[in-house]
């Protein structure tokens, strides 16, 4: 049963609506002015709140500033026999879900209480699901060598800082890991990590994705948007391979986080907006400031901390265990019986040339427990491995001759007619 606080200084106005209302099945109690609300609201939680405006001690606009500090999520409903379209506005900017004047409208006052609590319904919902994803357990960071060592010590004393981090790696080595655990041990972790692949989009659509646009604001923006910073709100922002982002969109990057505010494409307010930001990148961005592809002074407000992630290849100690952690995911995915996998297999495996890094590894043993017998031989990894690996060196070797893809590509196309004409 919805939980519903009256608080009007006429003790009949009082009574009438707590008639009405608990008739309609509501739970409801009364304050007699603000201050007696705000005692009300300090000892016991309500799904909705009405309010009136003039009251002795403090009045409904007052009392509305501090639910907004003490209860910011209930929806408050304020009445007024002295009303005008002023105070109307006035209270809607002080955090009001609707204004009603006296004597209310019965069932205007009763579809905008089922409105409130649908809103209180849909945010209590919002926190629960929240929990849920901030609870949800991170992939563990798999390895003991010295580089995965370093990055888990940095990451317990950064995380709980607000402090920015830029996580500089290979594609494949678990950058996006690395922002989700420092996310996950930190103070936001009950709010949302939003990622942004600023490679994946558009030069001319990363402002709108970033900062959200409003409706009109441009042929193809029909409806107001949310961007990701406001999104991420209280929580962790993961700007993945900003090295690739325009710098346009760098130059607004940087103001907000100078100011911690954005301004929407198309709009002309400034929102505040509380968001920890994590960048990644597999780029050397020095080299990109010397280009003049990056911002030096971007640069230096992302890299507060830097964590560098080691290539597979800087880390094959670590692959017996990461082999390991792979065959049992792979195997729950696939429902079967997790395969042992004998030591030569696992020596070999130590011995490749992992240009796809940890990506690679994992896609490498999905593919030995496809193919393999009740367990991975090294003789599995000689003819599944191995041999694709000694095909793309190869193939590799004979376009390092060319000067460029065009020239490659023809005489591929050449050799191709050759065979054709020798199978005719």
């Amino acid at each position: 049963m919805a939980k519903i606080l009256i608080v009007d200084d006429d003790k009949s106005i009082r009574k009438t609506l707590r008639d009405i209302l608990e008739f309609e099945k509501y739970e409801i109690d009364e304050a007699s002015d603000g201050l007696d609300c705000i005692v009300k609201i300090k000892q016991n939680q309500y799904d909705v709140i009405i309010l009136d405006v003039k009251m002795p001690r403090m009045d409904g606009m007052e009392a509305i500033e501090k639910i907004q500090n003490i209860s910011p999520d209930t929806p408050v409903v304020m009445i007024s026999g002295h009303g005008n379209i002023d105070t109307a506005v006035e209270a809607v900017k002080k955090g009001a879900f609707d204004f009603i004047q006296k004597p209310p409208d019965l069932n205007r006052l009763l579809i905008t209480l089922r409105n409130a609590l649908d809103k209180s319904s849909l945010i209590t919902e919002k926190k629960v699901l929240q929990r849920k994803v901030g609870g949800a357990k991170v992939q563990e960071i798999i390895g003991d060598s010295d580089g995965i060592s370093l990055i888990k010590s940095t990451i317990e004393k950064v995380a709980p800082t607000d402090a920015r981090v830029l996580v500089n790696g290979q594609n494949g080595t678990g950058k996006e890991l690395v922002a989700r655990w420092i996310h996950q041990y930190s103070k936001r972790k009950d709010y949302p990590i939003v990622e942004v692949n600023c490679a994946a989009i558009p030069s001319e659509l990363i402002e709108s994705e970033l900062f959200g646009h409003e409706k009109g604001s441009f042929t193809s923006a029909i409806k107001q948007r949310l961007g990701k910073f406001e999104q991420a709100h209280g929580g962790t922002l993961f700007l993945d391979e900003i090295g690739d982002m325009s710098l346009s969109a760098q130059a607004k990057v940087l103001r907000a986080l100078q100011e911690n505010k954005i301004t929407r494409v198309g709009g002309e307010k400034d929102l505040s907006v509380d968001v920890r930001v994590i960048a990644a990148t597999n780029k050397d961005l020095r080299a990109e400031i010397a280009k003049g592809n990056f911002r030096e002074d971007l640069y230096h407000r992302l890299a507060v901390i830097i964590i560098k992630v080691p290539s597979l290849n800087e880390r094959t100690e670590d692959i017996p265990d990461l082999v390991e952690h792979f065959i049992g995911v792979v195997c729950d995915e696939y429902n079967i019986p997790h395969k042992k996998i004998e030591p030569s297999a696992v020596k070999l495996l130590q011995k490749v040339n992992w240009t796809g890094n940890i990506r690679e590894l994992r896609n490498v043993v999905e593919r030995l427990i496809i193919l393999s017998g009740t367990s991975i031989s090294g003789k599995d990894v000689e003819n599944f491995v191995h041999s694709a690996a000694h095909s793309s060196n190869a193939m590799q070797a004979l376009f390092d001759q060319f000067d460029d893809f065009n020239s490659f590509s023809k005489y591929l196309k050449a050799e191709y007619e050759k065979y054709k004409g020798e199978l005719v």
